[in-house]
């Protein structure tokens, strides 16, 4: 039920897109790095202490007019996320595709544009591994339920907040400071377990048309 209510969320929003294209609507293009983590608490209610992993996001967006220097932008994005397990060689490594729909300030500011966003996003998980540096590894397997020893779990789907701040030359090249903040838990609950979120941050550098 989940993954048809997204399937239709993406449909919507491309042909939103299609409509608003008729009146105007600026494309782009953007990819960058990510600095991922899962924060979260253990299963005494103490903090995780994991650390930070390096990923990729890229993807494309659309700026709508909704005033004059206010639109809404809408996007969808492939990223990786996930983490370094605390104290431990073993990493996690998960793929999402993201449909970020934030809302954007864009003002005069030289010769370009300073760039100021924020709005909420939604992620479905694609693929998860997790892996040690001996090339030991576990495929993740997405479902709501806790699952069995030996396996991995976690949701497929993911949202939270994203923020962000950046510039546009005038030849339409842009760059920008993104933060994103998870909202919901990432792993199936039962009674004593963690609490995954995925936050992190990045710089994404791409060309509106």
């Amino acid at each position: 039920m989940q993954t048809r209510l997204f399937t239709g969320f993406i449909f919507m929003f491309l042909l939103s897109l299609s409509i608003q294209a008729q009146e105007g609507v600026r494309f782009g293009v953007l990819g960058g790095v990510n600095f991922q983590n899962i924060n979260g608490k253990d299963s005494d209610g103490d903090k995780l202490e994991n650390n930070l992993k390096t990923g990729f996001h890229v993807g494309v967006n659309a700026m709508l007019g909704i005033a004059p220097e206010f639109y809404l932008q809408p996007g969808i994005l492939f990223s990786t996320k996930g983490c370094k397990f605390n104290e431990t060689d073993i990493k996690l490594n998960v793929s999402y595709l993201e449909i970020p729909l934030n809302f954007l300030y864009r003002g005069e500011l030289g010769n370009g544009a300073v760039l100021i966003g924020f709005g909420p996003y939604l992620g479905f998980g694609l693929t998860g591994k997790l892996k040690d540096d001996d090339g030991n590894s576990i495929d993740v397997e997405f479902s709501n339920d806790p699952g069995s020893n030996g396996t991995l779990i976690m949701r497929r789907f993911d949202a939270g907040a994203n923020v962000f701040a950046g510039y546009e030359l005038s030849s339409g090249i842009f760059f920008q400071l993104n933060t994103q903040l998870g909202l919901i838990g990432i792993n199936p609950e039962t009674s004593g377990s963690e609490t995954w979120k995925n936050t992190g941050f990045g710089l994404s550098a791409g060309y509106r048309f």
